[in-house]
């Protein structure tokens, strides 16, 4: 007897070795990598230039109001690799799953089990007074606590999962528009910041020039130290403006580097001197005038928040629909059998079937309030849709407020830089000349400097203005068919 205990023992000791042996045998996590390509090797170096997929080079060439064929590949590079991008696209694929979760809750789960069952009953618990063996097989389909939708609370509950997965498609689009309009003014800036150090070494050159003929005319006596000092300053001066550029030179591209997630080409850099060209680098549709409302009310993050709107009252309705019975359905139907053998024989049928009410009767008031705070989400939810049209609004008119008078702006400054270029080249003359002093010529030629600077600044403010208009009516596809909404 005891040396069947101690078999019965043994078996059970194997079994569970062997349970235990095979427990974390399965393991579908994905294997943790840490992304490679990340760092370079030293701080300051770029690394390989990032590559666009063929869909964003499609997109980017689609973009009527680019022209420059480097800001284009620039944009397709930040479609592409951007991280912004990428995280507000797993969150439409996030959003579309718990959707699909929502969807479930709409039809009744049924699953498949099956069953073995030993036990042994002691003999004092028997009443043959020996000890018993019982086996039991059982194989069930069974449908669990479907609930049955009187009061529309499931599908209002799919409903506000449907809205929040579209509010995500939107908010993607808003992060879209917003990337590329960023990266279009990083761009540009970085244009006009090469401009601008192109400038400073012109004028550089051309002030150590001025420096060592004044230089030379003070070694033969005809000029004063003063004015050789004088002219000294101003060569410091462009020194400094020279390697003030140079700094914020590398940060534009380090900004741009970051928007477009990855080190650019040099087909997608600026060329120096770009906003000083006849053809804009960025180049708007016409726009017809006035503009149609509908417009606006298509931007993404307008019609975001309406989403969110719509959610919240999918919400109101399922919080109100709890204020009343529910209905549910437990059911079952399968075999069962002392023996394997016989577990699908005829007459070892099995079924249950449990229908289950429940009505609230006393909860402290939870469902009265979960109805006030689903109402009051609703509240928000139509404050940020009106806030988010009037911004829209205000948006649009200030950027067309600015457009209307680009044109004055511009040619009041080429003609300044104009006269103030005639200024200098008349003050050096009569310098050279002895007419006139050298603090006529210093103040000619920080006037000329300085009205280059601006006119540099105000292209770059245009072509900014250009790209504010674009987004602020919500893509180059509202510019190009204003008077076409999209359909909800």
């Amino acid at each position: 007897m005891a040396n069947k205990n101690l078999r019965r023992l043994h078996g059970l000791a194997c079994a569970a070795a062997v349970a235990a042996a095979l427990t974390g045998c399965a393991n579908f996590a994905p294997p943790h990598a840490t992304p490679a390509g990340m760092v370079p090797a030293e701080v300051g170096l770029g690394g390989a230039p990032a590559q666009a997929t063929p869909a964003a080079l499609d997109a980017a060439q689609a973009l009527a109001w680019v022209q420059s064929p480097g800001l284009r590949e620039a944009l397709a590079l930040a479609l592409s690799n951007n991280r912004d991008l990428r995280v507000a696209v797993a969150n439409i694929e996030r959003a579309r799953a718990q959707y699909g979760v929502a969807q479930a809750d709409l039809l009744p789960s049924v699953s498949a089990n099956a069953q073995a069952n030993r036990n042994r009953t002691a003999a004092d618990l028997t009443n043959t007074g020996r000890s018993a063996t019982n086996t039991q097989y059982t194989a069930q389909l069974a449908m669990t606590s479907y609930e049955i939708d009187f009061w529309g609370r499931v599908r209002n509950l799919n409903e506000a999962a449907l809205q929040a997965f579209l509010q995500t498609g939107e908010n993607q689009r808003n992060v879209q528009l917003t990337l590329m309009a960023d990266v279009a003014n990083a761009w540009l800036t970085l244009a006009a910041d090469q401009a601008r150090l192109s400038l400073a070494e012109q004028t550089l050159g051309a002030r150590r020039q001025s420096f060592a003929l004044t230089e030379r005319m003070h070694e033969l006596g005809s000029t004063s130290g003063l004015v050789l000092e004088q002219n000294r300053t101003t060569v410091d001066a462009a020194r400094a403006d020279v390697a003030s550029f140079n700094s914020q030179v590398e940060r534009d591209r380090n900004l741009l580097q970051l928007l477009v997630g990855g080190p650019l080409p040099a087909s997608a850099l600026p060329a120096p001197l770009q906003l000083t060209s006849t053809t804009p680098a960025a180049a708007l549709l016409p726009l017809p005038v006035p503009l149609p409302s509908s417009v606006l009310l298509e931007r993404p993050d307008v019609r975001a928040a309406e989403m969110q709107l719509r959610a919240a009252n999918a919400n109101i309705g399922a919080a109100r629909a709890a204020l009343f019975p529910t209905i549910s359905l437990t059911a079952s139907v399968g075999t069962g059998s002392n023996e394997l053998s016989g577990l699908f024989g005829s007459g070892n049928g099995t079924w249950s079937f449990v229908p289950l009410v429940r009505l609230p009767i006393f909860d402290g008031g939870r469902n009265r309030a979960n109805v006030a705070v689903a109402e009051a989400s609703q509240q928000v939810a139509l404050a940020q849709y009106e806030k988010a049209v009037q911004t829209a609004f205000r948006e649009t008119a200030d950027a067309l407020a600015d457009r209307a008078q680009w044109a004055e702006r511009l040619d009041a400054q080429a003609s300044l830089v104009a006269s103030t270029r005639r200024t200098f080249e008349l003050s050096d003359a009569r310098f050279r000349s002895g007419v006139d002093n050298y603090l006529s010529v210093l103040d000619a030629q920080r006037s000329l400097y300085a009205a280059q600077q601006t006119q540099i600044s105000l292209q770059l403010q245009e072509q900014i203005n250009r790209v504010t208009l674009v987004k602020v009516l919500g893509g180059a596809a509202a510019v190009a068919a204003p008077a076409a909404p999209v359909s909800p």
